[in-house]
């Protein structure tokens, strides 16, 4: 029996993502110098992040 062509590739987590998740986000934050552990402690509404 086959796959429906509906249920897309089998290789889809390998795919690049275009939205990072919160802990990304804070990831990328430290390495461009926006965010200081200690100082920062709000997790949400972060400002918008270039995709790495």
């Amino acid at each position: 029996m086959s796959r429906h062509t509906s249920y897309g590739k089998t290789n889809k987590g390998g795919q690049k993502r275009n939205v990072l998740k919160r802990f990304e986000r804070v990831d990328m934050l430290r390495k461009i110098g926006k965010w200081i552990d200690g100082k920062n402690t709000k997790v949400t509404g972060l400002p918008k992040t270039p995709v790495a």
